[in-house]
């Protein structure tokens, strides 16, 4: 079977507009959460979001392109700029013929939906903006970096919700070890911090309420005091190669991909099963994929999402995975620092997994001040600040509204 590394990465996340701001914002144990300022938030109970800040589409792109993209799109060009840029690809020597992409996306131009439904409802159909379709349908971010780029290859975008951009990765993965492409340009990317967006997560109870007065805290993942994820936005691209092909342009390679998984709980339309049995079937299909025994598995980057219900139920997974090796293995949140970015958030966090294994670092879950061990969360989470440590193996896994369970495996590259 083909090897696939990774050799190129790009992010904008709320703790920064490229993937070295964003990482070293991970390892400071920084937050990148605070008040929301998209929107006027005077008459919501949740006013914490993890906002992208000061991100200038110019720096990126023709700024008359930018213009006809919806923020989301923007974040994706961005991104897979920094990416193919890291791993030595321009439009000029890219094949593009042998390139595809494959993006998750969970809702797409939520911005876009809302200010042009706005106007259809206030003022009548003829005052819809002409962009309207082309800037919120959720693949304008695949076409718009196959424009940019030539890509002449299969793009996708696949939507199962908060597992999208890990579900991508999966199917990136199985696109090279097939010869379908040589290289591929995957990941995911969102951005919901909208008035609607806010007000309809708010109503199901799934964000916080009781830390407006304190934003960088209001994440708090297997703390007892958690209580609902904050929405964050952002954008997170890796560069997949296949490893002959990486090894003959004499690329730079950061790690390996060595595996997915992928399952369904078939339980409930947002929670996750309490059991963790649907989790812990993407895990174990993700680590025979990769073919490493759960022991090998060093760090693994959790969905992690801060809420009363996900967090015992992905550390029940773990240890229906794991067994034993659970409570020896580091287990950490991103998400406590950059918020949840739904179809962008197991890009960024696969990101973390191969930077880990890169730099021998484990990243902290920040606000663990008092770990809910009677709740069920009693493992080694790495409480608030990172430490350094040989990673071999590193894994990551997302689960969406739905039931839609992903993971992804990745090992320190050999030979």
């Amino acid at each position: 079977m083909k090897r696939v590394v990774v050799t190129g990465m790009g992010a904008i996340s709320a703790l920064g507009n490229t993937l070295d701001e964003t990482w070293q914002g991970i390892k400071e144990g920084k937050s990148g959460l605070g008040n929301i300022t998209l929107f006027d938030t005077e008459k919501y109970d949740c006013k914490v979001a993890a906002e992208v800040k000061n991100f200038d589409a110019g720096n990126w792109m023709d700024k008359k392109e930018a213009r006809k993209m919806a923020r989301f799109t923007q974040f994706a060009v961005a991104a897979a700029k920094q990416a193919l840029d890291d791993a030595g690809f321009t439009k000029e020597n890219i094949d593009g013929e042998r390139t595809s992409i494959m993006l998750g996306n969970g809702i797409g131009g939520f911005e876009t939906w809302e200010e042009s439904f706005t106007k259809y409802v206030t003022v009548g159909p003829s005052r819809v903006p002409p962009m309207t379709i082309p800037k919120l349908i959720p693949n304008e971010a695949a076409g718009n970096i196959s424009m940019m780029y030539g890509i002449h290859g299969t793009s996708f975008t696949l939507a199962t919700a908060c597992a999208s951009g890990t579900d991508a990765l999966g199917l990136a993965l199985d696109q090279i070890r097939s010869g379908r492409c040589d290289v591929c340009i995957a990941g995911g990317s969102e951005s919901t911090i909208t008035g609607f967006g806010i007000a309809s997560f708010q109503i199901l109870h799934t964000l916080p309420t009781n830390y407006n007065e304190n934003p960088e805290k209001a994440s708090r993942p297997f703390d007892k005091d958690r209580s609902g994820f904050v929405m964050g936005e952002g954008a997170g691209i890796l560069i997949l190669e296949e490893y002959e092909h990486a090894k003959a342009r004499g690329a730079k390679i950061y790690a390996e991909f060595a595996g997915y998984g992928g399952s369904s709980d078939a339980y409930h339309l947002t929670s996750p099963d309490p059991s963790g049995d649907g989790g812990a079937l993407a895990m174990t299909r993700a680590l025979k994929d990769a073919n490493v025994n759960p022991e090998d598995v060093d760090y693994y980057n959790a969905h992690g999402t801060s809420t009363p219900i996900n967090d015992p139920a992905e550390t029940a997974m773990l240890k229906k995975a794991f067994g034993e090796h659970a409570y020896n293995m580091k287990v950490s949140s991103t998400k406590s620092m950059t918020g949840h970015c739904l179809g962008a958030a197991g890009a960024l966090e696969a990101i973390f997994c191969v930077k880990a294994i890169q730099e021998g670092f484990y990243p902290p879950t920040i606000n663990l001040e008092n770990q809910d061990v009677e709740g069920g969360c009693d493992l080694d989470y790495v409480a608030n600040k990172g430490v350094e440590g040989n990673i071999n193996c590193a894994a990551s896994g997302s689960l969406g509204f739905g039931g839609h369970n992903g993971v992804v495996v990745f090992k320190k590259i050999e030979g």
